[in-house]
C-alpha cells in the first residue's frame, strides 16, 4: 500500500515550489489533497497537474484570513471528509535588512502570517476532524536555528514556529503528532534573492555542493506524515545539505 493511502491532507501555500512538491508527493502516495494560496489561476493549474478533482482541490485565499481558513476546512469536509494531515507551508518575508531599521509594520505582518496564521490553521484542522493518527508538519527554516543576517526577523518567526511545534506536540499527544522541517536555501521563486546570479558560489558553501530542490523537502515531509514516523513528535528535521555544519545558513 502507498504510505498515505486514505489520508486527507491540507497543504497551505501550495500553488508552486515546496508546497506543490509536497502535494504532488502526497498524491503519489495515495492521499487526497487540498491546496491553498493567493493565486487562483495558479492553484487551478496546480490541481490539473496533481491529477484533477478526484485527488486534488484548491481554495484560494490569504493564509492569515480566518474566514478563508474556515472555508477551506468546510470545503474539505464536504468533499473529501475529515482532515488527517496538515502541512503549514505559508510564509512571507517582505523585509530585508538589519533589525535596527526594520519596519515594525512588516514585522507584525510576518508574525500574523508565519506564526499566528499557522496556529489558526492548526485550530481549524482540529475542528475539521484532525484526531487519532493525525499529523501536522510545519515548514520552518534553518534561519530559525542560526542567525541569518538580512532575513533576521523572518528567522525570528521561524524560531517561534519551531517552539510552537514543540508546544503543540505536547498538547495534542497522543492523538496527533506535530513536527517541523527546517530547510536551508531551496531553489524556489520565494528564495531567489538568496542565490540568483551566484548559485555556484552559494552552493560551494554547502558540504553536498548543491542547493536544495522542493522534492528534497517533500520527501522528508511525507516521511514525517507517514506510519514510518509513528514514534516521532515534537522534532525539527533539518534539511540543509550540511550547511549548518559549516556555521552558515545562507
Amino acid at each position: 500500500m502507498s504510505k498515505l493511502s486514505g489520508t486527507v491532507a491540507i497543504v497551505t501555500g501550495a500553488s508552486r515550489g515546496i508546497g506543490f512538491a509536497i502535494a504532488q508527493r502526497f498524491v503519489a502516495e495515495g492521499a487526497k489533497v487540498c491546496i491553498t494560496g493567493r493565486d487562483a489561476q495558479a492553484l487551478e493549474s496546480a490541481v490539473k497537474d496533481l491529477g484533477g478533482p478526484e485527488v486534488a482541490m484548491a481554495v484560494p485565499g490569504k493564509g492569515d484570513d480566518a474566514d478563508h481558513r474556515a472555508a477551506v476546512v468546510d470545503t474539505v469536509l464536504g468533499t473529501f471528509g475529515p482532515v488527517s494531515v496538515l502541512v503549514n507551508n505559508i510564509g512571507i518575508n517582505p523585509a530585508y535588512g538589519p533589525l535596527g531599521t526594520l519596519d515594525l509594520g512588516a514585522a507584525r505582518k510576518m508574525l500574523d502570517v508565519n506564526v499566528l496564521g499557522t496556529l489558526g490553521w492548526v485550530q481549524e484542522a482540529l475542528r475539521g476532524g484532525l484526531a487519532d493518527g493525525g499529523s501536522i508538519v510545519n515548514i520552518s527554516s534553518v534561519s530559525g536555528l542560526r542567525p541569518a543576517p538580512g532575513i533576521a526577523f523572518y528567522g525570528v518567526t521561524k524560531a517561534a514556529l519551531i517552539h510552537l511545534t514543540e508546544e503543540l506536540a505536547v498538547e495534542l499527544a497522543p492523538a496527533v503528532r506535530v513536527n517541523a522541517v527546517a530547510p536551508a536555501v531551496v531553489k524556489t521563486k520565494f528564495a531567489t534573492a538568496l542565490y540568483e546570479g551566484r548559485e555556484d558560489a552559494v552552493a560551494a558553501t554547502y558540504p553536498l555542493r548543491r542547493l536544495g530542490v522542493p522534492e528534497d523537502v517533500a520527501g522528508a515531509v511525507t516521511f514525517l506524515c507517514s506510519p514510518d514516523a509513528a514514534w516521532i513528535t515534537g522534532q525539527t528535521l533539518v534539511i540543509d545539505g550540511g550547511v549548518t555544519l559549516t556555521g552558515t545558513v545562507q
